[in-house]
C-alpha cells in the first residue's frame, strides 16, 4: 500500500482540480488517496473516480482552536452525507467567509481594492488567508506569501482578523459521528515546546482523537521519530500525508514524505477498525 492521506484541491487552498490529483496519484503509483480540503468534503462523481487506479477515501481537514493556537485535524473515511459533520463544516465555511470579508474591509481602508471580486473568480468553496495572500501578490502589494502574511495577514499585520474556530472536542465528536478517524495533522508544525505538544496530544486523545501524522512533507527525521514514540506511548495510530497544494511546490508533491517506519507499521491508520473497506 502507498497511501497519501492529506492533500488539497482548488475547492480549498490547493491549486488543482480533484481530477488532477487523481491523475497525479495514479502517475506516482499511489494506491490510496484522501483529498482533505479545509472544512469541506470533496465528493467526486463515481464515473470520474473509476477512471483512475486509485482508491479514493473521503476526507476533510478541520481547523480548531486550542489555547490560542490554530490546530488542524484530518478526518479520514468520513461519511460525506453525515448531517452532524456537514452542519459543522457549513458553520466553519461561513466563519471563513466572514473573516475574509472583514480582511477585505481592512484592505480597502488601505486603498487595496478588489478582494471580493478576486475570491468570486476562484473555484474554492472554503476560503483561506492563502487566497488573500495570492490576491496581494497578483495585485503587486506583496512579493510573496511570506511578505503578505508579515505585512498584512499575520498577527501583527495591517489586515489581521483573528479566527473563530471550533474546539478539538467538537471536531473529534463530529468526525466520530460520521464514522471517521480523527488524525492530528502535522504535529511538529505548531511551534509548541515539548511540554505543550504533549499537552495538546493528551487533549486530542481525551476528546476522541485516534491518530497523529508522523510522516508528512519536510518532516525532520528527529521529529518523526519523536512523534512515533509518542504514538506508541499513548496508544495512538499513525498516519501519513504530503499536505500537497501545488505541483509547483515539488518538495511536497503527492506521496513525497518519509515512509511510516517498521517500528510503528502495526499502528498504521489502515489497521484501525474504521478504515474504509473497498
Amino acid at each position: 500500500m502507498k497511501a497519501d492521506l492529506h492533500c488539497h484541491s482548488f475547492f480549498s487552498d490547493g491549486k488543482h482540480s480533484p481530477a488532477f490529483l487523481l491523475q497525479r496519484a495514479q502517475e506516482l503509483q499511489i494506491s490510496h488517496l484522501a483529498i482533505t480540503d479545509h472544512d469541506h468534503i470533496t465528493v467526486l462523481d463515481s464515473t470520474l473516480s473509476k477512471l483512475y487506479c486509485v482508491k479514493l477515501i473521503p476526507g476533510v481537514e478541520v481547523s480548531c482552536q486550542w489555547k490560542g493556537f490554530e490546530i488542524h485535524v484530518v478526518g479520514i473515511g468520513v461519511d460525506a452525507h453525515n448531517e452532524t459533520l456537514q452542519f459543522l463544516l457549513r458553520e466553519q465555511r461561513a466563519a471563513r467567509r466572514d473573516r475574509i470579508s472583514d480582511i477585505g474591509k481592512l484592505l480597502e481602508k488601505q486603498n487595496i481594492i478588489g478582494l471580493s471580486q478576486y475570491m468570486q473568480s476562484l473555484e474554492c468553496v472554503s476560503m483561506t488567508r492563502s487566497h488573500v495572500s495570492n490576491f496581494l501578490i497578483s495585485s503587486g502589494k506583496s512579493k510573496n506569501q511570506s511578505q503578505a502574511f508579515n505585512k498584512y495577514l499575520g498577527k501583527k499585520g495591517r489586515a489581521f482578523v483573528p479566527s473563530n474556530w471550533i474546539s478539538l472536542a467538537q471536531t473529534n465528536e463530529a468526525i466520530k459521528e460520521a464514522g471517521g478517524i480523527s488524525v492530528l495533522a502535522h504535529p511538529g508544525r505548531y511551534n509548541l515546546n515539548k511540554r505543550a505538544l504533549g499537552e495538546l496530544i493528551d487533549t486530542f486523545k481525551e476528546t476522541g482523537g485516534l491518530a497523529i501524522e508522523t510522516s508528512y512533507g519536510n518532516v525532520n527525521p528527529t521529529v518523526q521519530k519523536a512523534l512515533e514514540t509518542i504514538a506508541l506511548d499513548k496508544d495512538l495510530y499513525v498516519s501519513a500525508g504530503s499536505d500537497f497544494h501545488s505541483k509547483d511546490a515539488h518538495w511536497t508533491d503527492l506521496g513525497k514524505f518519509p515512509a511510516i517506519t517498521t517500528r510503528v507499521k502495526h499502528r498504521a491508520i489502515w489497521a484501525h477498525p474504521r478504515w474504509p473497506s473497498f
